[in-house]
């Protein structure tokens, strides 16, 4: 899958953080500033693919480069961190990746609560 996916080829993106397994980049079309895609190296195209080591390693991965946005960035006071999983679900690459994406007071309104 190497030459067809665009994600397959970290060596060509400017590297926010990696690990033996994973590797982090801005997102190149941010939902707010600092947003980063957390990436597998090896190549699986959703999420329920990843074998537990693989997904232990982005997870790890994700947590360093939480930190780092806190430590750019004190107004960042949360994050959504998660997979979109097939093309209906909203993945619009099929190689696996997580957005961690800084939230900060105001810049949109909560979800509703239900009950």
């Amino acid at each position: 899958m190497q030459g067809k996916c665009l994600f397959c080829c970290h060596e060509k993106f400017e590297l926010v953080g990696e690990n033996v397994l994973s590797y982090a980049i801005r997102d190149k079309y941010p939902v707010t500033e600092l947003h980063t895609l957390i990436l597998s190296k090896k190549h699986y195209e959703t999420v329920f693919d990843l074998p537990q080591f693989e997904l232990i390693s982005i997870f790890e991965l994700a947590k360093i480069c939480r930190d780092k946005i806190i430590e750019k960035d004190d107004t960042v006071k949360g994050f959504n961190f998660g997979s979109n999983s097939g093309v209906v679900a909203g993945q619009k690459v099929k190689h696996v990746h997580f957005h961690l994406i800084p939230r900060r007071a105001g810049d949109i309104a909560p979800p509703p609560a239900r009950q």
